[in-house]
């Protein structure tokens, strides 16, 4: 992981997830901005995944479990995409909710990701 990428993704699902929150509460249906942040979120993800696999082989290396760390992150790449399949299927305010909630879910696997990565001892 590279710790300022980790806090970047963190900060861009935050504010996604508050967003989709407050425009579900607002009653706006899933629409572009809801779904596209959703989107940005996802294509952070895939991202982290790459430079989780291609760290490795450089030396860098977790701190912690290597499978804690990819368990959360391959549940992380999910929740999105079940978030966004969800919103399409059921159309109602109440699915922008569930994109906010995905996001801030995934703002948490994050922190616990980079918690294992850079934080606990081996």
């Amino acid at each position: 992981m590279i710790e300022w990428f980790t806090t970047v993704q963190i900060a861009v699902a935050c504010v996604s997830g508050v967003l989709c929150l407050v425009l579900g509460l607002v009653g706006r249906l899933p629409g572009d901005v809801s779904m596209g942040a959703v989107a940005v979120v996802e294509v952070l993800l895939i991202a982290q995944l790459v430079v989780a696999i291609v760290s490795a082989p450089f030396g860098n290396h977790p701190t912690g479990s290597l499978a804690e760390f990819y368990i959360y992150l391959i549940s992380a790449v999910i929740l999105p995409v079940a978030g966004g399949f969800w919103a399409l299927i059921e159309h109602t305010r109440w699915s922008t909710v569930i994109l906010g909630v995905v996001c801030l879910a995934v703002a948490i696997m994050l922190y616990r990701m980079s918690q294992i990565w850079f934080v606990q001892g081996a």
